[in-house]
């Protein structure tokens, strides 16, 4: 599998050189009400900006990956990018507290703390990320109206997920089944685990590349995902798997204010089916929907440029 994709063939690689992961601003830490210490950066823009864009992060994942956007709208406005609870540079929090209402309450403490009182704010999250705010639309309906400009909503869903693994009809039922159960067996015996999925593992690449990517996937750019995904204890995947299945938010996607919204869908999404991602746009009638052909679930890094260019002109709507 790795010479088929060519890993080693890093010359035809466009992202060999690509700096993944090394983007960084100026370090916050906002504390939770639960005590979790929640690791922000911030990039201020160039020059006066009253428009602030708070990026949220997915599933087993962390703020890296908005790598591209973060590297092409730098400047432009004031950038805010957070690790959620138990991913990336947050501490571990207690699994009791693994709900869409505690992610929805560490945003909301983010953005009390980290954006000014004054000027318009755009919310953007990515699979996990944009199903934390539409939690934040719903508990905080007042910020929304106020505040909220614009809303990106990237390969995401507001209903339930089904974690099928990309199979289809009875065996994708199958493993929607078996899958908190068998997460939660593997999360028993992390240290046996864990060594299958330290970064640079053959099956963590060839995994991450089979459900995250599509076609002939840049190397670099799976193995930097593989690489965030292995950064995520395994107990901690476990935990939060069962959110997607409990996913129902149609409430709040129709208590959502009439700002400019921009939703995008990757065709050969196996995580977060791009039919989720169409009736979500089409419950939506303001919103401009993207769907990216030839893209996974890691559609911001594999079609990175589409993404951005979109998000460019939301934040121009947004202003």
């Amino acid at each position: 599998e790795r010479y088929v994709v060519g890993r080693s063939l890093r010359g035809d690689d466009p992202y060999a050189d690509e700096p993944l992961g090394t983007l960084h601003g100026a370090q916050h830490t906002v504390e939770t009400d639960d005590g979790v210490r929640l690791h922000v950066e911030v990039d201020e823009p160039d020059g006066r900006s009253d428009l602030t864009v708070v990026f949220t992060h997915g599933y087993a994942l962390n703020l890296d990956s908005w790598h591209f956007q973060r590297r092409d709208l730098r400047g432009k406005a004031r950038l805010v990018f957070w690790d959620q609870r138990s991913h990336g540079r947050s501490p571990r929090a207690a699994d009791v507290t693994v709900s869409f209402d505690w992610l929805a309450a560490d945003l909301s403490q983010v953005i009390d703390e980290t954006v000014p009182k004054r000027g318009s704010l755009v919310l953007v999250g990515h699979s996990m990320g944009g199903m934390t705010v539409l939690a934040l639309a719903q508990a905080r309906p007042e910020l929304f109206a106020d505040r909220v400009a614009a809303i990106g909503l990237l390969a995401t869903s507001h209903e339930n997920v089904e974690a099928t693994l990309g199979m289809p009809g009875p065996a994708g039922r199958l493993a929607h089944r078996l899958a908190p159960g068998v997460m939660a067996a593997l999360a028993r015996q992390p240290d046996l685990i864990e060594r299958g999925r330290r970064a640079g593992s053959d099956l963590g690449y060839v995994l991450t590349r089979r459900y995250s990517f599509v076609g002939r996937a840049s190397p670099a750019l799976v193995a930097f995902t593989a690489k965030m995904n292995a950064a995520t204890p395994i107990d901690v995947v476990a935990e939060f798997l069962p959110l997607f299945a409990a996913n129902y938010q149609k409430a709040a996607v129709a208590a959502l204010p009439p700002v400019p919204m921009l939703v995008v869908g990757a065709v050969d999404d196996r995580l977060t089916p791009v039919e989720h991602s169409r009736e979500l746009a089409a419950s939506l009638p303001q919103a401009e929907y993207v769907e990216v052909p030839d893209a996974g679930h890691m559609v911001i890094l594999e079609r990175h440029e589409i993404v951005t260019d979109h998000l460019d002109k939301l934040l121009r709507r947004a202003r």
